[in-house]
């Protein structure tokens, strides 16, 4: 059956390939996929990979409980509607929509969606009509989702509302997308921070995947400084609850949506925020090669884990009688049977799949039909984790120079994250960007204190040597790094001296480092003093 397994072929370098993604599909397919489909590995965790999965954009998935402004956050990144949108106080989203890229803006229904060749969702099949009715594809003409695909789910319900059943599996539609996406956005209501039993079973199906997720405590305007600080403060322990992890985590705080704010006290707070977020999607297509490298050694790991304990039940299942009470006994001591290979072959707990989930997968299964171990398929994965993966990664930095891509999302709301032209752009009129643009030099502003400290120094020859300067400087109590290179900017001559006008320039940077702003590497044009610009 493995007739490509043979020990001449194990004896071979490692392979070369034409990119990071031709790599990945050669290498699943010819060495990792070889070892999920004799252990059966595609019926306990997940659906095998095809080629749409190494080729497809990065995703983003948006998680989170009603009127959280999922739907919003997608329109405000793209600044457009998308077909099927529908806004509102109440759950209006009750499907699965995966926002994409197209020529022409349409609809592609879910089962229609699963059998297109190109796109990735064929493994959704499996969740059936009842899912499928409830799937569909956008796709919207814009610049936007040439980078990325943003996938919005249906809103998480509470109360008696969480009783209904959605007649399929949410949680488990959650976990495969999960398992494909770069990016998971669990959004938060100001003033809905109780997390009900299904949003609490909606994130526990995302563990595993923490490096994923992003946390946004959205429509923040809506409450006041002081309202803010304690919603935060309940927010960050419903969340130490719900995930389990010992990192705090990072939880950006916005409206992010095109309206007015209601309290605009924490506007610079918001854009702040903002432009971490946006910045850390904006990144994703440069990272997607990474991303899939990892997933892909992620599912390696679990796969050898699954190997081990496939035919370790193999291994206890008797040959004739007692059959069924053997299953039974096995299934209940699963978790020593763990610890068992986790001793012999040195394995991390955390590579192992979960243990009530597995034993429920395991009850549906004839453990007489199980294999038992085969040594060369680990080692042909081995290999592969130690050599091929080791060139992919290796491969990449070069792979960015000789076939670059576009390393940014552009167009939508990411234009103003680069924003450079309008003076509401980031930061545009703050630091040593204040003044850019205006005929007066900036400095000017505070020059009567700046000359009244010069002359009290005694300047020589209308000058301050280093060494007087610094009086004034270390007043500051800026550290002395820092000082250095205000010195190198201000000292426009280079001569080791500052004269009035350098030494305005200094203490306007100081005041700019002091006040909490970056100093430029370079001193921008609009901070030169005009008698120094001709030289």
């Amino acid at each position: 059956m493995f007739s490509w397994l043979s020990r001449d072929e194990n004896k071979k370098g490692p392979e070369l390939f034409e990119s990071v993604v031709e790599g990945l599909k050669k290498i699943y397919k010819t060495k990792l996929l070889p070892l999920e489909e004799f252990y059966d590995f595609h019926e306990f965790h997940s659906p095998k990979l095809e080629d749409p999965d190494f080729d497809a954009k990065p995703m983003i998935l948006l998680v989170g409980q009603y009127s959280t402004g999922k739907t919003t956050f997608i329109r405000y990144l793209l600044e457009q509607d998308f077909p099927g949108i529908r806004i509102g106080p109440e759950p209006t989203t009750d499907r699965f929509i995966a926002v994409m890229y197209g020529d022409n803006d349409g609809v592609i229904p879910g089962n229609a969606l699963v059998v297109d060749p190109k796109k990735q969702f064929k493994p959704l099949t499996k969740f059936g009509n009842m899912f499928l009715n409830r799937f569909q594809c956008s796709l919207v003409n814009t610049p936007v989702l040439k980078g990325i695909s943003i996938v919005d789910t249906p809103g998480i319900l509470s109360g008696e509302k969480q009783r209904v059943d959605r007649g399929y599996d949410f949680t488990g539609v959650l976990e495969w997308f999960a398992e494909r996406v770069d990016r998971i956005i669990l959004l938060f209501d100001a003033h809905k921070l109780d997390i009900s039993d299904e949003f609490r079973r909606s994130i526990e199906a995302l563990r595993g995947h923490d490096d994923k997720i992003r946390i946004v405590l959205n429509k923040a305007d809506m409450i006041d400084h002081q309202q803010l600080m304690r919603v935060y403060g309940a927010l960050m322990w419903s969340l130490g609850k719900v995930l389990q992890t010992p990192e705090v985590a990072r939880v950006y705080i916005g409206s992010f949506w095109d309206q007015p704010l209601r309290y605009d006290v924490n506007r610079r707070l918001f854009e702040d925020e903002e432009q971490d977020l946006f910045r850390d999607l904006q990144s994703l297509p440069r990272n997607a090669a990474l991303r899939k490298l990892n997933d892909l050694i992620k599912r390696a790991r679990l796969a050898k884990v699954h190997a081990y304990i496939i035919s370790a039940l193999k291994r206890e299942m008797p040959a004739m009688f007692g059959k069924d009470t053997k299953k039974k006994e096995l299934i209940k001591n699963l978790g020593q049977i763990y610890d068992q290979i986790q001793r012999e072959h040195q394995i991390s707990p955390g590579d192992f799949p979960d243990l009530k989930r597995m034993q429920e997968a395991l009850s549906h299964h004839d453990f007489t039909k199980f294999h038992p171990l085969k040594p060369r398929l680990l080692e042909v994965v081995d290999k592969m984790l130690a050599e091929d993966i080791a060139n992919l990664m290796a491969m990449i930095p070069h792979e960015e120079v000789t076939h670059p891509i576009e390393p940014h999302v552009k167009g939508g709301i990411f234009e103003g994250v680069e924003d450079k032209v309008s003076p509401f752009g980031y930061k545009k009129g703050e630091g040593v960007d204040a003044g850019s643009g205006e005929p007066e030099w900036i400095v000017n502003k505070e020059r009567s204190k700046y000359d009244e400290l010069f002359r009290s120094l005694g300047p020589v020859d209308g000058k301050l040597s280093g060494s007087v300067a610094k009086k004034a400087m270390v007043a500051s109590k800026l550290p002395n790094q820092v000082l250095g290179k205000i010195w190198k900017l201000s000292d426009i001559d280079k001569d080791g001296f500052l004269d009035a006008d350098e030494f305005a320039l200094a203490m306007h940077l100081i005041d700019i480092k002091v006040d909490g702003h970056s100093l430029p590497t370079e001193l921008p044009d609009h901070l030169v003093p005009p008698s120094k610009r001709s030289s």
